[in-house]
């Protein structure tokens, strides 16, 4: 059996080995922030010499118009010691030894040494991920998350391991800091992908205990299949290779010392799941040799979700700023006929001064009358969309006679239609339903105003309401010019017309007013439709009679 000891200078070679090869900046620093320790890669990332950064103070890495309030900051961490990231919602930068500034995340932890409190700063370099974003939200296109963080590999292993007792304790108890604050999730394997650690952060967020995954499983337990096949998939495009084991196609490009970060979903032990970045590291003995692979994977679903929200955002933007262009132009084309009928009616009356001219004056003042009322019901159209949109459309059932209903409703109505156009209607069952009478009254009207200017003036409009034990159906049908089964498809949709609708007034929100009042109802709308054949519209309320 192995020596205490031993065992333990074999863990803090895996440790060391960790530290050394991890693909992200890793700085140590004293309470009073003076830097005590960096990993090779946080020297890389900002060009300074192991000599020339030792001892130095924290701040040398900010920019030096921070640098005052970073020595507060500090000042205040120290006071309340706790693992978590920095800067949420801000935008951090970092500068080189040349004085080139880039962004950052930074990760805190803290551990004791000596009786002195460290402090464990996680660097990642997300420049690139920033400029990304920055192209996205400029050019106001779709969303893309690709974010890249590039990591280089270290080949220098350490050769010799020969400190005392005292020296390793210590070293021990900053590597276990290191793993139980890094801030992400550490998991490392052997070279067959047997789990062989597994860090606090990892457990807390998958949901797997160390003795539940440790020398018993792979990564695979906790990845997508899907996705792995989709990987598998990649390699073959990429590399030209066929890979069936899943776990060598997680690790096939590290394997290689092709360094990348990806985007892969985690699945908890209690099935929920949640977007990681991980970034694959092949470890390697003195030789050369792959003993292992060290993946660092950090929860992104804040992130991801302010990538979804900001495309919605963009998205709606879009689809706003398209609705005022339709908006603009069918206003435009909508207003002009009514206003110019207007205006000349109004000019030709003033000529018209004999009583012999009172016949020619009634017929302007007819010609203003129906143009102010069009007038009227498009603006009526306008506020309709508007307070739908803002849901201030209050749903009022009350138990009425449809039947008496839309007698009336014929009746207000038959002089708006042509001249010889005549409205059939019949109603079959209990003529007591429970609705909202006034939101019934303005789709029937509209229906019976869209038939009659589709129509020819000899061909008659045909109204049926049919009252079953559980729903009520209204149907509205003319024998006009039809609707193509491509426009069909676009109805409801705001500001949209018919190919054929022609020079036809309307303003293309009647029927979106109407699918919607008949959602509040409860209700669907259905169109069947043939060019040159008519039109019939078909309601069906989910109600009961009374």
């Amino acid at each position: 059996m192995q020596s205490s000891t031993q065992s333990k200078v074999n863990e803090s070679y895996r440790f060391e080995a960790l530290f050394n090869n991890a693909s992200m900046g890793i700085v140590m620093m004293n309470s009073k922030g003076t830097i005590q320790s960096v990993n090779p890669f946080a020297l890389k990332l900002f060009r300074y010499t192991i000599e020339e950064i030792i001892e130095k103070p924290i701040e040398v890495l900010i920019p030096q118009r921070f640098r005052h309030k970073h020595v507060n900051y500090r000042k205040t961490y120290t006071q309340n010691y706790t693992s978590r990231p920095v800067g949420v919602g801000m935008d951090l930068l970092a500068v080189k030894k040349d004085g080139i500034e880039f962004q950052v995340e930074v990760s805190l932890g803290n551990y004791q040494n000596n009786g002195d409190e460290n402090i464990i700063a996680f660097i990642s370099d997300i420049s690139v991920r920033k400029k990304a974003e920055a192209e996205i939200e400029k050019l106001n296109d779709e969303l893309e998350a690709t974010v890249e963080q590039r990591t280089k590999d270290l080949t220098q292993t350490l050769t010799q391991l020969e400190i005392s007792r005292d020296k390793l304790e210590d070293l021990l108890s900053f590597q276990k800091a290191l793993l139980d604050n890094a801030g992400a999730m550490i998991i490392a394997t052997d070279e067959k992908g047997i789990i062989k650690l597994f860090n606090p952060e990892a457990s807390l967020n998958i949901g797997y205990t160390e003795s539940e995954v440790i020398n018993k499983n792979t990564p695979q337990l906790f990845h997508d299949r899907t996705e792995i096949a989709r990987k598998r998939k990649k390699l073959f495009n990429e590399l030209g290779i066929t890979i069936k084991d899943d776990f060598a196609v997680l690790v096939e490009k590290a394997r290689r010392n092709i360094h990348e970060e990806e985007q892969y979903t985690y699945i908890r032990a209690n099935g929920t799941s949640f977007p990681v970045s991980l970034t694959i590291t092949a470890i390697r003995d003195n030789e050369g040799n792959i003993t292992g692979f060290m993946g660092i994977a950090i929860d992104i679903s804040e992130r991801k979700k302010a990538e979804e929200d900001l495309r919605k955002s963009l998205e709606k933007e879009k689809e706003l700023n398209e609705l005022k262009s339709r908006f603009v132009s069918m206003a435009s084309h909508e207003f002009r006929t009514p206003l110019s009928t207007v205006l000349s009616s109004a000019y030709l009356i003033e000529k018209y001064t004999t009583a012999d001219d009172q016949p020619k004056r009634e017929k302007h003042l007819q010609r203003i009358f129906s143009s102010v009322n069009m007038l009227t019901d498009i603006l009526n159209d306008f506020l309709s969309v508007g307070r739908i949109e803002e849901g201030r459309i209050q749903v009022r059932l009350t138990k009425f006679n449809i039947e008496e209903l839309i007698i009336a409703i014929t009746g207000e109505i038959q002089n708006t239609l042509k001249k010889h156009q005549k409205i059939l209607y019949h109603h079959e069952g209990n003529p007591d339903v429970l609705l909202d009478a006034s939101l019934l009254k303005h789709i029937i009207m509209n229906l019976v105003s869209n038939a009659s200017k589709f129509s020819p003036e000899t061909s008659p409009i045909e109204i049926n309401t049919i009252s079953h034990i559980h729903y009520i159906t209204l149907s509205v049908k003319d024998h006009g010019i039809g609707i193509s089964k491509e426009d069909q498809k676009h109805l409801m949709e705001r500001f949209f017309r018919g190919a054929n609708a022609g020079n036809i007034q309307g303003t293309g929100l009647g029927l979106h007013i109407i699918s919607k009042y008949a959602d509040l109802m409860n209700g669907s709308v259905e169109c069947k439709s043939e060019l040159g054949k008519g039109t019939e519209f078909l309601i069906t309320f989910n109600s009961k009679t009374c």
